[in-house]
């Protein structure tokens, strides 16, 4: 063949080409809402014609018989219709898949699994059925959370409540027997109403901070702080509510174990996780406060007396409002004042009611997890551990380890002698000198 007959050719089909696809174009434009299967038999069509205007051009040029030319059209005739056929059954089945995908997207709006069934479909396809499946797991899984969440915030609402009427109708007991002058110990009866208006005001504190750590608004002031000082705040105050409620509260730990916190953010925390230890515990158990490191991290552990929790349940005790067992969704702590036999008071028992609606570990996971740390549960012999990690700093400018910190007096108990037999893991146990938390810090 000549170079200028092959040119011709070429010329003959680039022009039937951009003529043919042109069309094409034109004839898909308003067809873009159409199914799948007419567009894609408008490809091919195009496609064909442009095979059969190009070979009937070149067949011209050459000057070829009548016969071979007829012969050609039959050809062509039976490979369009065969195209033609395989892009019908293409377009079909993939408007096929394209209708269950549609169906599986509205049956996710309905809260329903996708079920998609048919088993052959294109890559993107198949990877957009996929993504659905995964969105419909995920979005399951977020409807089961919501479900939760709304059912603790009904019950933690009805919690609080409770625990908020109770004091208020002792307070109004004492106010109508102060004001009726039947009060025999008017002094008590005054401090008794203080107590309950702190108790309420701790609840009321409590929700608050709450409320922040879930808007992620919990405002923190970071510096460097030992958490021994805050391990052996927590015993000090706490130590009358455990020497009343018969539990043994000791500590003892690593001096200068440093991080970088908040101080009464963290320290709320770690008084958080030994009142829980005391509320838990069985009488006559102990409650044991330690403090060290694990590696670059520090560790604030508190072991209890509490007999264990079951393992499916320790997921869940950070959880707003969780109470498994409802005989903990509300208990009572001994109290510092005597009975003045107030009807209808929590006082008038000589005991001080503790909230358990279940805010308590979830502010400590809140505020820790704001410190960029973490908080562990895993049972022990006898009870079970929480410990604190948070990120360790080295001390600096600090008196030195090994010096044994002076004893602060705390209210109603002796500090206690000797070290921590605990034996934490996760707390270097050959870090600098184990010392024994005093009540209270070194001032």
């Amino acid at each position: 063949m000549q170079t200028s007959e092959l040119l011709t050719i070429i010329g003959w089909a680039v022009a039937w080409g951009a003529v043919i696809g042109a069309a094409s174009l034109l004839v898909l434009k308003p067809l873009r809402q159409a199914s799948f299967a007419v567009q894609i038999c408008v490809v091919v069509l195009a496609a064909v014609a442009v095979l059969i205007a190009g070979m009937v051009s070149a067949f011209n040029a050459m000057f070829i018989s009548a016969r071979d030319l007829e012969v050609m059209w039959y050809v062509l005739a039976v490979a369009s219709a065969v195209a033609v056929a395989i892009a019908l059954v293409l377009g079909s089945r993939v408007s096929q898949n394209a209708k269950e995908l549609v169906e599986a997207a509205r049956s996710i709006g309905r809260g329903e699994s996708p079920g998609i069934q048919s088993p052959v479909m294109s890559h993107e396809l198949a990877a957009l059925a996929a993504e659905l499946e995964s969105s419909s797991r995920k979005l399951e899984a977020s409807r089961q959370r919501e479900a939760a969440v709304e059912s603790a915030r009904r019950e933690l609402v009805s919690w609080i409540s409770h625990d908020l009427r109770t004091p208020l109708a002792s307070m109004r007991a004492m106010a109508e027997a102060l004001e009726d002058g039947m009060a025999a110990d008017v002094p008590g009866y005054y401090r008794k109403i203080i107590a309950q208006t702190d108790l309420m005001a701790g609840m009321v504190n409590d929700l608050l901070e709450l409320s922040k750590i879930h808007a992620g608004t919990l405002r923190l002031k970071a510096e460097p702080l030992d958490l021994y000082d805050l391990a052996s705040d927590a015993i000090a105050d706490l130590a009358a509510v455990a020497e009343r409620h018969g539990i043994t509260l000791d500590g003892g730990g690593q001096r200068e174990c440093m991080a970088l916190a908040d101080g009464p953010a963290m320290g709320r925390a770690i008084r958080n996780v030994v009142l829980n230890a005391i509320v838990h515990s069985a009488p006559g158990s102990r409650v044991t406060v330690q403090v060290g490191r694990d590696g670059d991290r520090a560790v604030v552990a508190v072991t209890d007396g509490c007999g264990g929790i079951p393992e499916e349940d320790i997921p869940h005790l950070f959880e707003t409002g969780w109470q498994k067992d409802p005989a903990r969704r509300s208990g009572r702590l001994p109290g510092p004042y005597d009975a003045a036999g107030v009807p209808g008071s929590d006082a008038a028992a000589g005991t001080l009611r503790f909230s358990g609606a279940g805010v308590g570990l979830s502010i400590v996971a809140g505020i820790v997890a704001a410190h960029q740390g973490s908080v562990t549960v895993e049972n022990v012999d006898g009870g079970c551990r929480f410990s604190l990690l948070l990120p360790g700093q080295e001390p600096q400018g600090r008196e030195s380890p090994g010096q044994e910190p002076p004893e602060r007096e705390s209210p109603g108990r002796e500090s206690p002698d000797g070290n921590s037999s605990d034996g934490t893991p996760g707390v270097a146990p050959g870090a600098a000198t184990d010392h024994q938390l005093r009540a209270g810090r070194p001032r």
